[in-house]
């Protein structure tokens, strides 16, 4: 029977569609929702430590009640854990297990587990069915949608990974219960950007209901996560590879991975807070080129601020200085070409458009001058 306190989304991608479901209870419920599309009844669950210890236990149940097998490999928590030498050990432990091109993998964990465990998805045996299970609001709302896996590198964040759609995504609300505070406010960061790119009209419910949307309250947070789903799952639907409008997904992200790789890409700076801080550069360098107003910048500021989020370099330890290194960083994001650096900068609070030859230069004084 249909659970009235689950919402669905479909992800349109022809013979590759899937659903995204958002509610409570839906890793108990894991087993029946998974079943109808596994065409091998084994699965193997990639977790990390840190969610293994709530919520390993009841999906093995939840797939055993309906016949599935299930096998777990267990990472260590942190982005860390996102980079060669771990793949390559998740890899040998999954064959290990003696998998066929049947069996599915199942990433239960936020970005982290759903970006390794997703390429690791793409690349097994040429390509195995996989399940997002995301525990993070981060993740519920940016990374298990679309598509998008991948690993970091020395020189970069994700910069080898493959786009591979999951079979399903079950966004179990239950699970952000035990998220750390401030795990739940840099996933916030994400909501808010579909807002900045795409609907002011979000942003003005955002700026009245965010903070019953950290606060986990049904009556706003269920809403703030479909949404988001829904932005995403339209954009990726017209542009799964990134080739044109889905690039805008990437506000506050060129700043904001620079921001990652020079504090170590660890608990020093969470994705959420990097973007968060991103997108308030975004809104302040376009101000300084004169296409945005002050007025949106502050309001942006402002908003951010008020969950505790980074909004001035100064706030993480990076000073003027640090600009030529940051310019560093952004020359080799995904996004640049010919040697240009690509931003997504704001015309105003839900309207965003792509500059693909923002000056090195020009931003080397801005980040030398932002305090």
């Amino acid at each position: 029977m249909a659970d009235p306190a689950i919402e669905r989304l479909r992800v349109e991608f022809g013979e590759r569609s899937y659903d995204i479901a958002v509610g409570p209870g839906l890793i108990a419920r894991a087993g029946d929702e998974i079943m109808p599309l596994i065409r091998r009844r084994q699965a193997v669950i990639v977790t990390d430590e840190a969610v293994a210890r709530d919520y390993l236990a009841p999906l093995q149940d939840s797939l055993s009640a309906v016949g599935i097998a299930t096998h777990a490999v267990v990472l260590p928590a942190g982005e860390g854990t996102k980079d060669l030498a771990h793949f390559g050990r998740l890899v040998d432990d999954v064959l290990a297990i003696g998998i066929e091109r049947g069996t599915m993998l199942v990433a239960l964990g936020g970005g982290v587990v759903g970006d390794i465990c997703g390429f690791a998805a793409a690349t097994l045996l040429r390509g195995l069915d996989f399940v997002q299970i995301p525990t993070t609001l981060l993740a519920q709302v940016d990374s298990s949608v679309g598509g998008k896996t991948a690993i970091n590198a020395a020189a970069g964040k994700n910069l080898i990974g493959a786009f591979y759609q999951p079979r399903l995504v079950l966004a179990d609300t239950d699970s952000l219960t035990t998220l750390p505070r401030r795990e739940m406010r840099a996933g916030y960061a994400e909501i808010v950007k579909y807002g900045l790119i795409g609907d002011a009209a979000f942003f003005d419910w955002l700026e009245a209901e965010g903070e019953a949307v950290c606060d986990l309250e049904p009556a706003a947070l269920t809403p703030a996560v479909m949404t988001s789903c829904r932005m995403k799952a339209e954009i990726v639907a017209r542009d799964e590879r990134e080739t044109g409008d889905r690039i805008l997904l990437n506000f506050g992200h060129t700043f904001g991975h620079a921001l990652e790789a020079e504090t170590g890409f660890g608990d020093a700076l969470l994705h959420g807070e990097a973007v968060a801080l991103g997108m308030v550069l975004a809104f302040d360098f376009a101000v300084r080129l004169g296409i945005a107003t002050g007025q949106d910048a502050q309001r942006v500021r402002r908003h951010i601020a008020t969950f505790g989020l980074p909004t001035a370099l100064g706030e993480i330890g990076l000073s003027g200085e640090a600009a030529d290194r940051l310019i560093a960083h952004m020359g080799r994001d995904k996004k640049v070409r010919d040697g240009r650096i690509t931003l997504i900068l704001p015309h105003r609070i839900g309207e965003a458009f792509v500059m693909r030859d923002a000056s090195a230069e020009g931003l080397r004084e801005f980040l030398a001058s932002a305090a």
